[in-house]
């Protein structure tokens, strides 16, 4: 037989081929099922793992990876994933009542939320070596200003959460799972007085420690991120690891399976994932603990005696505790928006920013909105920006309630915007340096950032190289002050990174998600 007569079935099985791998969950390689998963951000530490859990399971993990609460909202609306694995699932149970979105899930790994405080200061207060530690005394050196340190949102990030959840039922002085009418306000004002760097991600928070060593004495995270960053080489001091007293709350990161028509192909992954060979593989990789008993703890891991501390049993608790945390414990902040209203942000450019700035006054009421509005103690500066600085305004939010008096004032003033005239983004930013050191100057207790939006590039006033040299004849406190940016629209994402970079700040992408979801996200960092 001719090789012709074959040429036609051999394009035949090549078009097949094509076809069958742009399905999802095909694959002519492995014949694995794909499985689509929901994820807490400080889970990308599983990628290098996920061909070996591939060629074990025949299941291909597809990851997408959200906030904590971004990532609760999104299923609680009815997003479809086959899976969620977060560090741990308490909130996300209690949100969905009985609605039964989480058929079952099982623990993976665990790693406790604890203290991680540079060598020298340990020593200094006697805490190394030392078991008898506890979040009173770190309390007691954050509020006597001997002790700066970086911690996560709560209503942003999960390890922020965890620790708020562990530190506020520790200063209870009760072994019980805290209540609301519980919560020592006095003490954890004291507590969170040291706090010196927020973030809406433990991965940001940790790489921003780092190149905020000089200024801070330690950081709250994971055991398994402070014990990576001690194996990093990157740090100038190493972190002794504080296991206080009292107590912890250990991360667990359950398997969540949703999409109960997968219920085959999670058994088979737990069972994996649980198996000591993949227990131990998982602990060389991440630092994490393994969840099976029997496993003999990797030698990098302390082995300190954990006391874990129990966890609220009601939404209404947890979110009390965020809401208190955010209006009463936490340092009041300042943030500052620097907003392009330039010619070319007519039309539907100027309606989203007012929409964003809008639900930011509480006119958003979804589970991520509440948390995201702007919060009692919190000053608020708007720098309205063409081709000049056209308008500066300050607000100090008394009430968090959508109509309260200030928030009110803030829409006004939003509402009256308009877009014309060219971009002058350093000028811009100029301004909201000098503004935001004259009130720190003023007001050195609260905490400070900036937020840059621009739908351009630079075409007016100050050049990159000014801002620069402005910025770094600024003292230290305000070099301190980050400014994150945000593409929208046609911006000059090269301008944006080079702001972010400069101020130690992160830029935000609103070209492929809402304006309003991404100025949510921000919050987290303010």
């Amino acid at each position: 037989m001719s090789s012709k007569r074959y040429f036609p079935f051999f394009l035949l099985l090549i078009t097949f081929s094509l076809i069958l791998l742009l399905i999802p969950g095909c694959s002519l390689v492995s014949g694995a099922e794909t499985m689509t998963v929901l994820a807490g951000s400080e889970l990308k530490d599983i990628e290098p793992l996920l061909d070996q859990i591939e060629k074990e399971t025949g299941v291909r993990l597809q990851f997408e990876y959200i906030g904590t609460l971004d990532g609760a909202e999104k299923l609680l609306s009815g997003a479809e994933y086959d899976l969620a694995w977060f560090s741990h699932g308490k909130y996300l149970t209690l949100l969905q009542g009985g609605r039964g979105l989480v058929v079952t899930q099982e623990k993976t790994m665990l790693s406790p939320v604890i203290m991680g405080i540079k060598e020298s200061k340990a020593r200094e207060f006697g805490w190394v070596d030392n078991p008898n530690v506890t979040w009173q005394d770190i309390a007691d050196k954050a509020s006597s200003g001997e002790l700066r340190y970086a911690m996560t949102n709560p209503a942003a990030s999960n390890s922020g959460f965890t620790a708020l959840i562990g530190v506020a039922t520790a200063l209870t002085g009760s072994s019980d799972a805290i209540n609301a009418g519980d919560v020592n306000v006095p003490a954890l004002q004291a507590f969170f007085k040291g706090q010196a760097l927020t973030a809406g991600s433990s991965g940001w928070l940790a790489e921003n420690y780092v190149s905020a060593e000089d200024d801070l004495d330690g950081l709250i995270n994971y055991e398994s991120v402070l014990l990576s960053l001690n194996e990093s080489g990157d740090l100038r001091e190493d972190l002794v690891l504080i296991y206080p007293k009292e107590g912890i709350i250990t991360a667990d990161y359950p398997l969540m399976l949703l999409n109960a028509e997968k219920q085959e192909q999670y058994d088979t992954l737990i069972t994996y994932l649980r198996s000591p060979e993949f227990q131990e593989e998982m602990m060389r990789t991440t630092l994490r603990r393994p969840v099976v008993p029997g496993i003999q703890l990797d030698g990098r891991i302390p082995n300190p005696l954990l006391v874990e501390l129990p966890f609220p049993n009601s939404v209404d608790i947890i979110d009390s505790l965020l809401f208190s945390y955010l209006d009463e414990q936490r340092v009041p902040a300042h943030a500052i928006f620097v907003l392009d209203v330039s010619g070319s942000m007519e039309g539907n450019g100027i309606t989203d920013l007012k929409t964003a700035m809008n639900n930011l006054t509480g006119l958003d009421s979804s589970l991520t909105g509440r948390f995201a509005r702007f919060r009692e103690r919190e000053m608020i500066t708007v720098i309205a920006f063409s081709d000049y600085v056209q308008t500066v305004q300050v607000f100090t939010i008394d009430d968090a309630n959508s109509q309260g008096e200030a928030m009110q004032e803030v829409r006004t003033f939003v509402n009256r915007l308009d877009a014309d005239g060219g971009t002058a983004i350093y000028t811009a930013l100029t301004e909201a340096y000098r503004l935001a050191q004259e009130a720190q100057q003023q007001d050195p207790d609260r905490y400070y950032s900036i937020v840059l939006m621009s739908d351009g590039e630079n075409t007016d006033g100050l050049s990159p190289r000014d801002f620069q040299r402005y910025y770094e004849g600024l003292p230290a406190e305000a070099r301190n002050i980050r400014t994150f940016t945000v593409l929208f629209g046609n911006a000059d994402e090269d301008t944006m990174t080079d702001i972010a970079d400069l101020t130690g700040g992160r830029v935000f992408d609103s070209t492929e998600e809402s304006l309003s979801l991404i100025f949510k996200q921000i919050r987290g960092y303010q």
